[in-house]
Formats: structure tokens, sequence, C-alpha cells
């Protein structure tokens, strides 16, 4: 597999390289480079790194924490899905960034605008996947565990919760990239340093440089946030039979 995973990261950037020598308006892998190393210098690139990351951590850590209690209330509780669904597949169907316009006029241009439509991104993704893990378990378990004497709670903390888990850490990987692609368009609005924002300030100067230093950055951070996670994965449902 990793032998694979290198061949694909070198093939695309070859295909990459040819397409910018090749008359496409594209910056080469070196001169993607220069420039990012021109930024790390100026101290530019660290500091937008530090705000993006910060935005999408606080909004993507939020989103679950209030994701998954809520998704196991849904599916454990016919009352609470009753209540709690309808405004979440309301709000499913709206883009987080739709509500931008109006998340601003009530919040103003600070950081948390940013941080809530980053969160309400992560939530609605993290959610619905929880509440899916909940009534997707299989009743045999949860009428043996009955059986054997076992009361609500010890259901749900042994049998329930335990066989959600990768549902949520699938949610939990949506969550993450419809956080990162969130951000990117939260910081062209309002921002003073970020990623988004640079690329942003990068394309009133034909900067394709910037521009595609902000995007390999961005790929790689969410890349290696989403590994954390399939490592989290492999851990926690280790117990799962894998093909």
């Amino acid at each position: 597999m990793r032998i694979l995973n290198a061949v694909s990261i070198v093939g695309g950037i070859t295909i990459w390289w040819a397409l910018a020598v090749s008359g496409f308006e594209f910056p080469t892998p070196p001169e993607v480079v220069e420039t990012a190393i021109e930024l790390w210098n100026d101290g530019i690139l660290q500091e937008d790194v530090v705000a993006s990351l910060t935005r999408v951590l606080a909004g993507f850590i939020a989103g679950s924490a209030v994701a998954i209690p809520v998704g196991f209330l849904m599916g454990w509780y016919t009352v609470a899905r009753g209540l709690f669904e309808p405004w979440i597949q309301f709000f499913r169907t709206i883009p987080p960034l739709a509500l931008l316009p109006v998340v601003l006029v009530l919040m103003g241009i600070g950081e948390l605008p940013k941080v809530f439509v980053i969160f309400l991104a992560a939530f609605l993704a993290c959610v619905i996947s929880t509440y899916q893990g909940v009534v997707n378990v299989d009743r045999t378990l949860i009428n043996a565990a009955r059986v054997l004497g076992a009361r609500n709670g010890t259901i749900f903390l042994r049998v329930v919760v335990p066989a959600s888990t990768p549902f949520i850490l699938v949610g939990m990987r949506v969550g993450l990239g419809s956080a990162w692609a969130t951000l990117v368009a939260a910081e062209l609005l309002a921002a003073q340093a970020g990623l988004g924002y640079r690329m942003q300030q990068a394309q009133y100067y034909y900067d394709t440089a910037t521009i595609f230093v902000g995007i390999v950055v961005i790929g790689v951070l969410g890349l290696v946030m989403d590994r954390l996670l399939l490592f989290a994965d492999t851990k926690l449902t280790g117990w799962q039979e894998r093909r």
C-alpha cells in the first residue's frame, strides 16, 4: 500500500509539472517550494497555518463534541429524534457558507463567526453518522444483553457505543473535510490571516505560486489529520472483522 501511495504521489507531481511546462498557467513544483520557503522565512506561512489550524480545530472539536451526544440521543430516544431530526435535516440541506452573511451580521467580523460555520459543518456531518450508527446496531445484540439481565444503561455503554464507534469516526472524517472546505471560504471574508485569506490576496496579484502553496499546505494538513482519525479508528475498532 505504501508503495502504491508513493507511486501515486510521484505520478501526481509529474503530471502537475508536465502541465506547468506545457503552457498552462501553473507554477512548477520548484517554484511553489521556493515561494513556500520565502513565506516561511518571512513568518507569514507560520502565522497563516496557526490561524487556520486554530479555527479548524476549534470548530471541528466543538462540532464533533456536540454531534456525538445529540446523535446518541436521536438514535436511542424516540422523543429526541422527533425533536431534533426536522431541524437537523433542514439545516443539512443548507450549505453552512450560505449562512455566513447572516452569521457575520449577528456575530460581527471576529473569530466567532468563522469558528461557528466550521462548527456547523462538522456537526451536521457527524450527527447524522452517529445517529445512523445507533439505529443500525444489531437488535440481536441488544436483545441478548437484555436476556442476560443487562439494564438500559449497561446496554447503551457496552453494546450501542462500541457498535456505533465506526460510524462516529467516519462521520468525524467527513466532518473534518467539511471543516477545511468551510474554513477556506470563511477566511475570504473579514480575515486578516489564514491560508484562505492568503490565497485570496494572492489572487489579486495573479500570484499563482502563493495560491498553490495554500492549496498544498491545506491538503497536507487535512491528510495528516485524516490519517490520525484513521489511526484512531484502527485502534478503537480493532475488534471488527476487516477485509
